[in-house]
C-alpha cells in the first residue's frame, strides 16, 4: 500500500472562523522536529514508549528527556522494545509505540515488526536515520529501513522535511489503528529531528483518498448470509483474532447464544468466546480438539469471522475441500477473503459492525434455526467430545507433566484478574489447550510469525499497562533465552511478572517433529548447557524457584503469587519426553489427527 502526500483530502483541527469577525493571529511557534514528534505523541495520548537510544535519535531522546507526559522504557535490545510495545497494544487495543536508532537499531527491530504485522497489531515504530545528505552514501549506521521493512509493515514513511512530520505521523497512527490494524514505520533522519520549523498544531482528523477501509458490511450480503445460516442443519461458527482486534467479543457472545450454534476460536482468537461455555468446542487446527476439527470438516454452513483459514487451521486445503459446505466469510480486509479457501458469501466489514447488524436482523426475523437438526448436530458433536482428546498421562514418581502445570495455574487463577503470555513451542500449545480463557485480550502470544522470545517482553509491556493485574509468562528453556536480558528492564521499571519456564532441556516442538518425522534423530535440539535459571534470576535482582516434583508445583505457584511486588522465575523441570496432542501432521487433513504416541 503506497500512500503519497497528494492523497491527503483534508485535515481538520479547529472550527472555521466566524464570518465578519477578525480573530487575532497568534504567532506561529517554531519547534525542532524532535519536539514536534513529542507533541504528536502527547496528542495521541501515548503513555509508554519502549526504546533504545543511539546517534541518529539523540535529538529525539533529548526532547523526550524534557517532557513528562509519557514514560520512556529503556529495554536491553531493540527487538524487545517492539515486542513490549506489541504486548501493550494486544492487551489494551491502543497503538503501541517503539523508538529505535538507525542501522542495527532498525534491523534489530525487524523481528518485532514482522511479528506484529503477521498478527495485525496496531503499532507505530519510530526509527532514526542518518542525515538526509548522507542517505545512500554508506554512512555510519545507515541502512535502508524503508526498503528492509516494506514487506512486514502495513505502511512506512521516510520523512525528508521536518515540515512533513505532523502530517506523516497523523497518517501513521491513523493507518496503524484503522481497518485491518498493523505496524507503521516512520524513519526520521537526524537533521530532520533537529531542524526548526513552524508548528501549527496537530490535526484532529485526517482523510486519505486511496485509504478508506470499509467498516459497515453490505446489507444485502448480510441478509443472504443470515438466511443461509438460519437454514443450516449442521452450522458452525469459526472465529479468529479479528474479533478481538475489533473488540467484538460481546457481540460474538450474544450472536452465539442467540443461535445456540457450536463455536470455535483459533489460537489468536482464544477468549473471544468463553472457553468454559458448553457451546465452545475448543481451539481448532493442528493442535485443536477432535470435536472442533471434526465440526469444521463436517458442518454444512460455516461462518468465519475475523479469521483467515490459516494453514495451521485447515490443514491440507484439498482435504478441507472434500466435504461440501457453504462458507460465509466476514473480514475487514478484502484481500483475506477467498485467499486460501473459496467462499460463497463474502462480507467485507468490521466484525463488530457486521455482528451487530446480524444480531438486529435475527431479532427481527421470524425464521428460527431447525431445532431438531441442531439437536442431532449437537449429539454428533458430543460423541466426538466424549473422546476426551486432551486427557494425558499424569505420570509417576513425581514427574512433572507440563499440562499439569498449566491446569494448576488455571485452577488457581481462573477467578482472578490475569493475563497470560507465552513464547512459541510446545509450552504455547499446552497453554492454549489447558488454560481456559473466558475473557478477551487475556491470551497474548505470537501466532502468525511464531516468534520465540516474545513472552518476557510481552509480559513486561502488559504489566506496565495493567499494573493491578497478575501477569504470567509461560515459556520454555529455549524461548526464554532469546530475550532474557529483559529481566534487567523488569527490575529497573518494577514490572513484577511471574515466569513459568517449562524446562524440558529440549527445543521441545522441534524435538517432537524429529521424533515423529525423522526417526528420533534429535539434531541440535538438546539443550545440554543450560544456565542455572534460579541463580540467573537472582543475578538480575529477582526471585528464582526450582521446581522438580509434581507435588511442589502448586506450593511454588502460591509462593510466586504471594510475592506480589517481585518478579519470580520458576524453573519447572518437566518431562522431556512429553509431546503435544492432538496433532495434525504436515500435509494431512484436520480430521487426520494423532491423539497419542499409540496412534503412530
Amino acid at each position: 500500500m503506497e500512500i503519497s502526500k497528494s492523497e491527503i483530502v483534508s485535515v481538520s483541527n479547529s472550527s472555521p472562523a466566524q464570518p465578519g469577525k477578525s480573530e487575532p493571529v497568534a504567532p506561529v511557534e517554531e519547534l525542532r522536529g524532535a519536539e514536534i514528534l513529542v507533541k504528536v505523541l502527547q496528542a495521541e495520548n501515548v503513555k509508554y514508549v519502549w526504546g533504545y537510544p543511539g546517534g541518529a535519535v539523540l535529538h529525539i531522546y533529548d526532547a523526550v528527556f524534557k517532557q513528562s507526559s509519557f514514560k520512556h522504557v529503556l529495554v536491553r535490545h531493540e527487538q524487545a522494545a517492539v515486542h513490549a510495545a506489541d504486548g501493550y497494544a494486544r492487551a489494551t487495543g491502543d497503538v503501541g509505540v517503539a523508538l529505535v536508532t538507525s542501522g542495527p537499531g532498525a534491523t534489530n527491530a525487524v523481528t518485532g515488526i514482522a511479528t506484529a504485522y503477521m498478527d495485525s497489531i496496531p503499532m507505530v515504530i519510530i526509527s532514526g536515520q542518518v542525515p538526509t545528505h548522507a542517505i545512500g552514501m554508506d554512512a555510519f549506521q545507515e541502512c535502508d529501513t524503508v526498503g528492509i521493512t516494506r514487506p512486514v509493515v502495513k505502511h512506512n514513511f521516510l520523512v525528508k522535511d521536518a515540515r512533513d512530520l505532523v502530517l506523516t505521523l497523523k497518517k501513521a497512527f491513523h493507518i496503524a489503528r484503522s481497518g485491518r490494524p498493523g505496524p507503521v514505520v516512520v524513519d526520521i533522519p537526524k537533521d530532520v529531528s533537529f531542524k526548526k520549523v513552524p508548528y501549527h498544531g496537530y490535526p484532529e482528523t485526517i482523510e486519505m483518498r486511496s485509504y478508506n477501509p470499509v467498516r459497515k458490511g453490505h446489507g444485502g450480503q448480510i441478509r443472504k448470509a443470515l438466511q443461509l445460516l438460519l437454514a443450516a442443519k449442521r452450522p458452525y461458527i469459526y472465529t479468529g483474532g479479528g474479533v478481538l482486534l475489533s473488540n467484538a467479543s460481546s457481540e460474538l457472545r450474544q450472536f452465539v447464544d442467540m443461535l445456540g450454534y457450536p463455536c470455535t476460536n483459533t489460537l489468536m482468537g482464544l477468549g473471544a468466546y468463553p472457553a468454559t461455555d458448553r457451546k465452545f468446542l475448543g481451539m481448532l487446527g493442528m493442535h485443536g480438539t477432535v470435536e472442533a476439527n471434526n465440526a469444521m470438516q463436517n458442518c454444512d454452513v460455516l461462518i468465519a469471522i475475523g479469521a483467515r483459514f490459516d494453514d495451521r487451521v485447515i490443514g491440507n486445503p484439498k482435504h478441507f475441500s472434500q466435504n461440501e459446505r457453504k462458507i460465509i466469510h466476514i473480514d475487514v480486509d478484502p484481500s483475506s477473503i477467498s485467499k486460501r479457501v473459496r467462499v460463497d458469501i463474502p462480507i467485507v466489514g468490521d466484525a463488530k459492525e457486521v455482528l451487530s447488524e446480524m444480531i438486529a436482523m435475527i431479532k427481527e426475523s421470524s425464521i428460527k434455526p431447525d431445532a431438531d437438526a441442531l439437536a442431532a448436530w449437537w449429539n454428533t458433536i458430543e460423541e466426538w467430545r466424549s473422546s476426551q482428546c486432551l486427557k494425558y498421562d499424569p505420570g509417576q514418581n513425581g514427574v512433572i507433566k507440563p499440562q499439569y502445570v498449566v491446569e494448576t495455574l488455571w485452577n488457581m487463577t481462573k477467578d482472578s484478574d490475569v493475563y497470560i503470555t507465552s513464547d512459541v513451542g510446545q509450552h504455547q500449545m499446552w497453554a492454549a489447550q489447558y488454560y481456559h480463557f473466558d475473557e478477551p485480550r487475556r491470551w497474548i502470544n505470537s501466532g502468525g510469525l511464531g516468534t520465540m522470545g516474545v513472552g518476557l517482553p510481552y509480559a513486561m509491556g502488559i504489566k506496565l499497562a495493567k499494573p493491578d493485574s497478575e501477569v504470567f509468562c509461560i515459556t520454555g528453556d529455549g524461548s526464554v533465552q532469546m530475550c532474557i536480558q529483559e529481566l534487567s528492564t523488569c527490575l529497573q521499571y518494577n514490572t513484577p511478572i511471574k515466569i513459568l519456564a517449562l524446562n524440558n532441556r529440549f527445543l521441545g516442538m522441534v524435538r517432537q517433529w524429529q521424533e515423529l518425522e525423522y526417526e528420533g534423530r534429535y539434531s541440535q535440539t538438546y539443550m545440554n548447557a543450560l544456565p542455572d535459571f534460579v541463580k540467573l534470576a537472582e543475578a538480575y535482582g529477582h526471585v528464582g524457584l526450582l521446581v522438580e516434583r509434581a507435588e511442589d508445583v502448586e506450593p511454588a505457584l502460591r509462593e510466586a503469587r504471594r510475592l506480589k511486588d517481585r518478579t519470580v522465575f520458576l524453573d519447572i523441570r518437566t518431562d522431556p519426553t512429553e509431546n503435544v496432542f492432538p496433532m495434525v501432521q504436515a500435509g494431512k487433513g484436520i480430521t487426520e489427527m494423532l491423539l497419542s504416541m499409540e496412534h503412530i
